[in-house]
This record gives C-alpha cells, sequence and structure tokens, in this order.
C-alpha cells in the first residue's frame, strides 16, 4: 500500500508540475507575425522610404534649378544702374548731340541690353494711366490726378521695373494720382 500511496504522490506532483508549466508556459508565449504579415510590413516601409527619397530628389533638382537661375541676380542688379545711366544718356545726346555720337551710343546700349536679356532679365512694361500693382510697382509719390480717370493709377514712371526669369528684381518706381 505504501508502494501505492508513494505512486499516487508522484503522479499528483507530476499532474501539478504538468499544470505549472502549462500555465507558465501560456503566460510567456507571445503570437509571432506571420511571415507574409513581415514582408507587408517590410514592403510598406520600403515603399515609404522609396516615395521619401524620389520627394528628395525632386526638391533637391528644383533647388538646384532655382541656384542657378538666380545665381547672377546680384549681378545684374549692379547691372541695372549702368543701364539706367545709358538711358539718360541716351536722351541727353539725342536732345543736343551728335548724330553719329548718339548713334554710337545707342549702339553699345543696345548690345550691352541685349546680353542682359539673354540672362533672364525683362523690363516691366509699365505706361501712364495703368493701375497700381503693389507687387510690381513702388510708388515714390502721389499728386493730384490730373483727370478724373488717373485717380488711383499710374500718373508718370520715374524708374523702369524688371524682372529676372520672372522674379521681380526692381520695382518700377511710380507717381500716383489721388
Amino acid at each position: 500500500m505504501e508502494n501505492q500511496d508513494i505512486n499516487e504522490e508522484n503522479m499528483n506532483k507530476q499532474e501539478e508540475t504538468i499544470v505549472q508549466n502549462e500555465n507558465t508556459s501560456e503566460e510567456n508565449v507571445t503570437v509571432e507575425p506571420t511571415a507574409e504579415e513581415l514582408l507587408a510590413q517590410e514592403k510598406d516601409r520600403y515603399i515609404r522610404l522609396y516615395a521619401e527619397f524620389e520627394n528628395y530628389k525632386k526638391r533637391s533638382t528644383k533647388e538646384r534649378m532655382e541656384f542657378f537661375q538666380y545665381a547672377n541676380q546680384d549681378m545684374m542688379i549692379s547691372m541695372l544702374g549702368v543701364l539706367d545711366d545709358f538711358e539718360r544718356a541716351l536722351k541727353e545726346i539725342g536732345k543736343n548731340g551728335n548724330p553719329a555720337d548718339l548713334q554710337g551710343v545707342e549702339l553699345i546700349y543696345q548690345k550691352f541690353k541685349s546680353r542682359l536679356t539673354e540672362k533672364g532679365l525683362k523690363a516691366m512694361e509699365v505706361n501712364a494711366g495703368d493701375s497700381f500693382n503693389v507687387d510690381l510697382h513702388e510708388a515714390i509719390t502721389q499728386i493730384p490726378a490730373p483727370s478724373e480717370d488717373l485717380k488711383g493709377k499710374i500718373v508718370d514712371v520715374i524708374e523702369t521695373g524688371y524682372t529676372l526669369s520672372d522674379k521681380v528684381i526692381r520695382f518700377a518706381k511710380v507717381v500716383t494720382g489721388n
């Protein structure tokens, strides 16, 4: 009988150990993702990374193009003073100068202006009677409008405005009527 009691005790202990092992193994078991889920996660990560890289390439290409397009902006701005001086000289020589002198200065002026135009410089077309636009014009002063239709409009253009590849580098200086 003793043997039988010992065997029963051993069996009970083994059953308890098995139940304890099952309980602890259930607590420690984590659900691992399947291979398909892992593949889908990695594929999603790859697509996002690829899209981010493509956006970076486009952005850096655009920035590089803008840099080259506007790299000579400072030089162009400094040349505008020379261009203005040429225009003033042409007016003065035309009033009371020698026609041969006028022709020579005009030739140099046209050549200089064409070189600047090749690099993207464009003069703004601003005339008396045009509407005043803050994005393109700088009002130097206001005067009483000579006529009723010139109120709030440009009366006179003092200095020509210029754009470099559709970006204003010098506003047109104008007189407006009030």
